[in-house]
């Protein structure tokens, strides 16, 4: 049974920075070659260190201005790429490098006031998020966030 969904950035918003040159705060794409591996808040992919063209912008994944909006730098990919389409499943990429995707998740309820977080660690990342949903259910959603850099990944919403 499915109970989780992975929410990444859409194409539109990432055609619509692209265009503009300009993030949703006014602030100028930065350009530059991959010196991490990222990943790409589209594809959920790693980007490739030295090849890869990545545009660093600002990104709040909110839509209730309060205490808890936390905007903050995020990486998607200058070309086009498939939007993350397995969205019942964490993207493995990253589920799989913990030295580099260590991750951590904060639980939110309806009106986006935080409420939960854990370290992923050596857990799996899938189940855990099905352990949170089940036993939390104050929680709509959950972001997945690089538990050292703190920066955003994804939206996770209960099914």
């Amino acid at each position: 049974m499915k109970q989780f969904k992975i929410v990444p950035l859409s194409r539109e918003y990432s055609n619509t920075i692209k265009e503009n040159n300009k993030d949703d705060f006014g602030h100028e794409v930065i350009e530059q070659i991959a010196t991490g591996k990222g990943p790409c808040r589209v594809s959920l992919k790693p980007f490739k260190v030295g090849e890869d063209v990545r545009l660093l912008i600002s990104h709040s994944p909110f839509t209730v201005d309060n205490v808890f909006n936390q905007h903050g730098p995020v990486f998607i990919h200058k070309k086009d790429v498939e939007v993350y389409s397995d969205i019942h499943r964490f993207p493995p990429e990253i589920k799989a490098n913990k030295k580099s995707f260590p991750l951590t998740l904060i639980g939110y309820t309806k009106e986006q006031m935080m409420v939960f977080t854990q370290l992923v660690g050596d857990d799996d990342v899938d189940l855990l998020i099905q352990k949170i949903f089940e036993g939390r259910h104050d929680i709509e959603y959950l972001h997945a966030r690089n538990a050292e850099a703190c920066c955003f990944i994804c939206k996770i919403e209960r099914v």
